[in-house]
C-alpha cells in the first residue's frame, strides 16, 4: 500500500531525508522510529503531499504522490504532529465540513461522522466548541478527522504528543484496533509506542534507515543479542563472575551481592547464542549452587540505542520551501 524507492529530500545542500526505500503492506501497522532530527516529519510530509521529494518515487495505494497526487491522497488519512484545527467550530460540526472537504457523499456523511466520533471518544463533546477541549481531546478530534473519509492508509506524526498517561492509552487502544483494515504508519520517537501498537519497525536516523524488521529480528543484529541473568552462592562464588566471562558467548558481565550470600550476575550474550548449559557447568565447577538462571532478549530500547547512538546531534531541519 505504500512504497518507498530511493526518497531523498535535501535542504541548502544537507540531506534532511537520505535514499531511503521501504514498504508497508495492507493492514498492517509500522512504526516509524527516530530521535528528534532523524527526518521522520519530513519524510511523512513526502508521503502525505505536502513536500515534493528532490529524488526519488512514492506510491500509495498504486498511485505516484508527484504525478497522480490527488488520486494518492484520496486513499490518505493524515494527522500531523500539531493538529490543526477550528477552535471556533463545534466537533461535529467540524468533522462534517471535514468528511465534505473529503469527498464523503451527503448519504454517508452523517454515519461516517457519528461512527468516527464513536471509535474515537469524542461523542460526548460533539456540541462542544473545540478551543474549549483538553489536548486529549483534540488529539483524538484529530485521529477522527484522519479517519472520516475512511482512507485505506493512514498516517500518523506523534500523535500521542503532549498526552498524559490516560490520553495515551487511549489513542494507543485506538490505533491498535484499526490493525487489519487499515495499513497505519505511526511516527515517534517514543519506543513504547511502538512495542505497544506496532508489528514491524523501521528506524531511522540522520535520515538514513538503519535497520527495519520486527524487534526480535533486530535484536540479532546487535552484538549483544540477550541479557542472562544468573544467581548463585557457593564456596567458589567470589571468582565464579572470571569464569562465566569466560564462555565464549558472554561478551559483558556485571555482578553485585544479594542477602544470604547470593551473588547476582547480568551477563550480555552474543546474538543468536544461548550458552546456559556452559554456564551451569561453569557454576559446578566452581562449586557453587544455582538458583536462578533467565535470558531476556534485548529490549526495542537498547537496540534503538545500539544502532542509533551518536553524540552532538543535529536538529532537524524543516523546508521552507519546495524550492
Amino acid at each position: 500500500m505504500i512504497q518507498v524507492q530511493g526518497l531523498t529530500k535535501t535542504y541548502r545542500g544537507r540531506a534532511v531525508v537520505d535514499d531511503i526505500s521501504f514498504e508497508a503492506g495492507r493492514g498492517e501497522i509500522v512504526g516509524f522510529l527516530g530521535p528528534n532530527g532523524a527526518g521522520k516529519s519530513t519524510t511523512m510530509r513526502i508521503l502525505s503531499g505536502f513536500l515534493l521529494p528532490t529524488a526519488g518515487k512514492v506510491e500509495i495505494a498504486g498511485h505516484d504522490i508527484v504525478e497522480e497526487s490527488l488520486q494518492a491522497r484520496r486513499h490518505l488519512g493524515y494527522m500531523p504532529e500539531d493538529v490543526p484545527l477550528y477552535p471556533e467550530m463545534r466537533v461535529e460540526e467540524y468533522l462534517r465540513y471535514r468528511a465534505g472537504i473529503k469527498g464523503v457523499s451527503r448519504e454517508r456523511l452523517a454515519g461516517r461522522v457519528h461512527e468516527n466520533m464513536e471509535r474515537c471518544g469524542v461523542s460526548e463533546v460533539r456540541r462542544k466548541l473545540i478551543g474549549t477541549l483538553s489536548k486529549g481531546y483534540r488529539q483524538r478530534i484529530g485521529l477522527a478527522d484522519a479517519l472520516v473519509h475512511d482512507p485505506s492508509i493512514l498516517i500518523l506524526d506523534e500523535p500521542t504528543n503532549g498526552l498524559d498517561p490516560n490520553q495515551i492509552r487511549s489513542v494507543r487502544e485506538i490505533i491498535r484496533s484499526l490493525a487489519g483494515r487499515h495499513t497505519v504508519l505511526l511516527s515517534t520517537h517514543i519506543l513504547a509506542e511502538v512495542e505497544a501498537v506496532c508489528e514491524r519497525v523501521i528506524i531511522l536516523d540522520r535520515g538514513r534507515i538503519k535497520a527495519t524488521g520486527d524487534p526480535s529480528s533486530l535484536a540479532r543484529r546487535l552484538e549483544r543479542g540477550a541479557r542472562l541473568i544468573l544467581e548463585a552462592r557457593g564456596a567458589g562464588v567470589a571468582t565464579l563472575g572470571t569464569a562465566l566471562r569466560k564462555v565464549p558467548a558472554v561478551t559483558g558481565a556485571r555482578e553485585n551481592d544479594l542477602a544470604d550470600g547470593w551473588r547476582r550476575f547480568e551477563l550480555d550474550v552474543r546474538g543468536g547464542e544461548d550458552p546456559r548449559e556452559s554456564l551451569f557447568r561453569a557454576v559446578q565447577a566452581e562449586q557453587c549452587t544455582l538458583r536462578h538462571l533467565s535470558m531476556e532478549p534485548a529490549t526495542l530500547e537498547e537496540i534503538f540505542a545500539g544502532l542509533t547512538a551518536a553524540e552532538n546531534r543535529e536538529p532537524e531541519t524543516q523546508p521552507a520551501t519546495d524550492a
